[in-house]
């Protein structure tokens, strides 16, 4: 099993998905709604396209180097 980064459920890596990213907080708004209805992912609301949660990608127990927006892992492990 990969590290889990501090926080990486609330937190996103900010070159991945940070606040001046278009419509950063209604997306991070979109992500903890779904982790709070425990949903794999969530619609960003900029292209509409399926983004899976950090939750989500958590319960999967390991990075699988694709550059997943909500990567919960450390980043020597994405």
């Amino acid at each position: 099993m990969s590290e889990l980064r501090d926080h990486a459920i609330e937190v996103p890596l900010h070159r991945r998905y940070g606040p001046t990213h278009r419509f950063f907080e209604q997306g991070m708004a979109a992500h903890r709604n779904a982790v709070a209805q425990n949903l794999p992912m969530y619609r960003d609301p900029v292209t509409g396209r399926a983004v899976f949660t950090a939750a989500f990608l958590a319960a999967r127990g390991y990075c699988c180097l694709s550059g997943c927006r909500h990567c919960p892992y450390a980043p020597s492990g994405c």
